[in-house]
């Protein structure tokens, strides 16, 4: 077995409904060996935290090759499982895609159902045949690729609201059915809608742990099996900077000696 395969199947075996993998996104080398030095046994990036730490925006406007030699230093930072967040693969074709990830040294991914850039949600059986491509690459490279499914539903606000729930269900069975490791029901934070999601879809669900949102520990008990953090680590490390260079700027000590 290769050591993309074992660290693939590390990843995979932290997803325990009950008992979340917590995964506070990283975004340089130094944000993901601070992860691993805290004592989380994976590391996840954050596409916007990247993105923005790179100097881009988020919704695809990095350059591909930009995104993936970040995520390349990330996971050479790092002894321990990386999964990227790859939006929703930068227009290339899975295989490319699986090629490209995997020489980055990450065995994870997430991918997300909307179009970056417009916000609109694709066709579920078009989404369904890119998470298919990509479960096919990764099987014919021989490295079980953890593949994170996310569902737009919710951040895009897609119909009324009171269909929403059933249509991400619906939505997150199919991505399973197409080879998804896991689902990812990005801003659903309401408990009782988590709790429903978690009993009708057969899939380790993910999580976004955000202000406001219910954290960890009421996570845990609804069944949640990964929990990330999107760019809010990245954002309050940002806020704990500009804090820093406003006391500066006013002649104070920013350390408080």
């Amino acid at each position: 077995m290769s050591e993309l395969s074992r660290r693939a199947d590390a990843l995979r075996a932290l997803h325990r409904p009950g008992d979340p993998l917590l995964l506070p996104n990283a975004w340089d080398p130094g944000s993901a060996r601070a992860v691993v030095a805290a004592g989380f046994p994976a590391v996840a990036t954050s596409s916007g935290a990247v993105a923005e730490a790179l100097g881009h925006a988020d919704g695809e406007a990095t350059p591909v090759d930009e995104m993936l030699a970040a995520v390349a230093r990330i996971a050479a930072a790092v002894t321990v499982p990386v999964t990227a967040d790859l939006e929703r693969g930068y227009g290339l074709p899975p295989a490319e895609l699986v090629e490209r990830l995997l020489a980055t040294g990450a065995v994870g991914c997430n991918i997300e159902d909307s179009d970056p850039r417009t916000g609109r949600l694709y066709d579920t059986g078009e989404q369904a045949d890119l998470l298919a491509g990509i479960r096919a690459a990764a099987d014919a490279a021989g490295v079980g690729l953890v593949l994170n499914a996310r569902v737009d539903v919710h951040l895009r606000a897609y119909g009324p609201a009171e269909e929403r729930l059933a249509e991400a269900v619906r939505r997150a069975r199919r991505y399973r059915a197409a080879g998804a490791d896991s689902v990812y029901p990005i801003v659903l934070a309401d408990p009782a809608q988590i709790r429903a999601f978690v009993a009708e879809v057969d899939a380790p669900v993910n999580v976004m742990a955000r202000p406001g949102a219910p954290g960890p520990a009421e996570l845990a008990p609804l069944g949640v099996a990964r929990i990330s953090f999107g760019s809010t680590v990245y954002s309050a490390a940002r806020a704990r900077v500009d804090e820093l260079l406003t006391t500066v700027r006013a002649g104070g000590d920013p350390f408080g000696s």
